[in-house]
């Protein structure tokens, strides 16, 4: 795990330029160009906003604002995610080049999604500033976040990529997958809004299954973190999140293993 992270340092200027092309050709010849940044993730939220906005019993207030908090970040990871799974699979032309470290294509996937959201960012505190909530001192908690949630996406992306070079059938899983995870993660509702539940003689208080679903699904440790930092305006729980830490670790630890273990049948399968 050591080894891989030191050699994305060492090739840091090419992880860099693969973003940067990235950055450039996704824009490429569209007419708004750059501003798709900011587009996306509004259109999305005004979609969202607008269904479930409606649609939900007591949705909380600032509804806009808050969906917004939870869609940057989920927007980073799932884009991460999706793109970083094919990244190995769909890189024939770079993998057999003599001496190319693989390590780098997942890697310049997450870092180009991350570009794309820091710069998002201004958006959010512009929704905010509109909705008259004032940014406050725990905007300090940002980098932290910032660096769990990269580090985790980078875990997932790194093993995801290394077997779907073998199966395929992994990349059409995963897009359903991701799906799924969306709704199961608090991005359109609030895990504090969970009721108790009592089924088959078992009953689970309103806090327990909050605790649950959050220690249970990384994300929705995450999304609950970003939320307390731009929309509650509170000290994010420092256990769920020590929990992901935990998780990063050993999945990181698990994936740039299976990764360094199948890099060298990377140019013969693809």
């Amino acid at each position: 795990m050591i080894r891989n992270l030191q050699e994305l340092y060492q090739y840091r200027a090419l992880l860099w330029a693969l973003s940067m092309r990235e950055l450039r050709a996704r824009y490429r010849a569209s007419v708004l160009g750059f501003l798709w940044t900011f587009l996306n993730p509004t259109l999305s939220m005004a979609v969202y906003g607008l269904v479930f906005g409606v649609l939900m019993e007591n949705p909380p207030p600032r509804y806009p604002f808050y969906l917004f908090c939870g869609l940057l970040p989920w927007i980073f990871f799932s884009s991460s995610i999706l793109g970083g799974t094919t990244s190995v699979s769909d890189r024939k032309d770079l993998l057999t080049k003599v001496r190319f470290p693989a390590q780098v294509l997942p890697a310049y996937v997450v870092l180009t999604n991350l570009i794309n959201f820091v710069l998002s960012l201004p958006l959010l505190f512009v929704l905010g500033l509109a909705f008259q909530d004032v940014p406050s001192w725990h905007l300090v908690f940002i980098v932290p976040l910032l660096a769990l949630q990269t580090l985790f996406t980078l875990a997932i992306t790194y093993l995801l990529s290394a077997l779907n070079v073998a199966f395929r059938d992994l990349q059409h899983i995963m897009a359903n997958v991701m799906q799924l995870a969306f709704f199961l993660t608090p991005v359109l509702w609030d895990v504090r809004t969970l009721k108790g539940i009592e089924r088959f003689g078992v009953a689970v208080s309103a806090e327990e299954l909050q605790r649950i679903v959050v220690l249970a699904n990384p994300m929705a440790a995450l999304m609950t973190a970003w939320r307390d930092v731009f929309f509650t305006h509170r000290i994010p729980d420092w256990e769920p999140l020590a929990v992901v830490a935990g998780l990063t670790l050993v999945v990181l630890w698990l994936s740039t293993a299976v990764f360094e273990r199948r890099r060298e049948e990377f140019a013969e399968l693809v």
